[in-house]
């Protein structure tokens, strides 16, 4: 259980002011039906994490030992410095045709935004700690949805009400704890 709540606490911090919630926010006031932009998310969140999580499991599997936790403790680290720095939606990544309908357009939006983010990056470090897909992709899912799924209904007045920034510090101190505690696991400290 710990690789499940793990999971989703990491994602669901880290999510906070990304550039795929600031996606949402897009897609859910461009199409105005919330729903099939929140199952757009989950299904493109679902495939994109379990392949992360399964390449995290896989490199572990080709890496153990202390110094390959020792690195994954290390990326954790780089990960609270990584979400210090706010995301933006750049214009060429929002979805440019409607054509496919909000939840198609959103999948495949959400899909290709999360390639290289940092809850990508997150998925595959968690995926080689606790070495169980199943459980890194529910969590990872999960923390992106409890991020998301408030981003669609309530998007605007989130961002004006909540300050990102102390969100990005919070979340990056915790990183910055996991990533320590990675490290002295590793060195058995």
């Amino acid at each position: 259980m710990e690789a499940l709540f793990t999971s989703t606490a990491v994602v669901a911090l880290a999510e906070i002011g990304d550039k795929t919630m600031l996606l949402a926010i897009v897609l859910a006031t461009r199409f105005r039906k919330a729903l099939p932009v929140v199952m757009g998310i989950l299904v493109a969140t679902l495939a994109n994490h379990a392949l992360a999580a399964l390449v995290g499991h896989s490199i572990a599997n080709l890496l153990e030992g202390q110094w390959f936790r020792i690195a994954v403790g290390v990326s954790f680290l780089a990960m609270a410095a990584w979400t210090l720095v706010p995301d933006r939606l750049d214009e060429d990544e929002e979805p440019k045709a409607a054509r496919f309908g909000p939840f198609l357009t959103t999948t495949i939006a959400f899909f290709i935004v999360e390639i290289g983010d940092k809850t990508q990056v997150a998925t595959i470090a968690l995926g080689a700690q606790f070495q169980s897909v199943l459980l890194v992709t529910l969590g990872t899912t999960l923390g992106m949805m409890l991020a998301n799924v408030p981003a669609v209904y309530f998007g605007r007045a989130i961002v004006e009400r909540v300050s990102l920034r102390l969100v990005r510090t919070i979340a990056a101190l915790l990183f910055f704890a996991i990533g320590i505690w990675v490290v002295a696991d590793a060195l058995a400290l």
